[in-house]
């Protein structure tokens, strides 16, 4: 399956790291009946990944949140360790961002969104992309051209086309 406007979510089970240690997230119920927005990128601590990504979301939460959205997720191919501080040292947990891990990438295939950089060291990750979820459907779309790039799945953008 190649996502696309229109798509049904997939089912899949993500990670974060709890009060207990790390724990499974259905992604099924997080969606029921809810609005909500994901993001999902190639990395962790990377590049754009850190400088742009994610901060568009941090700095476009109002206005996502006026215009009804329940909750924004960023969803990476990492373990759940390495998500929780990521939030934490981008400050992204402390803006309401939930960061999910998806370590084998079993989500991002399922969406068709995975890609594989070798000179990189980048292995079954995840092509930069936003999306608005009502639902579990998706209703907005955007998938960016390569991985370096931040243009159409920033946080502003997608509340723009909202």
């Amino acid at each position: 399956m190649t996502v696309a406007k229109g798509s049904t979510l997939p089912d899949a089970n993500l990670m974060r790291l709890g009060a207990d240690g790390p724990e499974e997230v259905a992604l099924g119920p997080l969606v029921k009946g809810r609005k909500v927005v994901i993001f999902g990128l190639p990395g962790a601590y990377t590049g754009v990944c850190s400088t742009a990504h994610v901060p568009s979301f941090m700095r476009a939460q109002a206005a996502l949140a006026a215009k009804g959205v329940e909750e924004v997720i960023c969803v990476s191919v990492n373990d759940p360790f390495v998500m929780k501080a990521w939030g934490e040292a981008t400050g992204a947990a402390d803006a309401g961002i939930t960061m999910l891990a998806d370590p084998g990438a079993g989500f991002i295939k399922a969406l068709g969104l995975d890609f594989t950089a070798p000179p990189a060291g980048l292995y079954d990750r995840s092509q930069r992309f936003s999306m608005l979820v009502e639902d579990g459907e998706v209703t907005v779309l955007n998938i960016e051209d390569g991985p370096g790039v931040c243009d159409r799945s920033g946080g502003e953008a997608l509340a723009e086309q909202m």
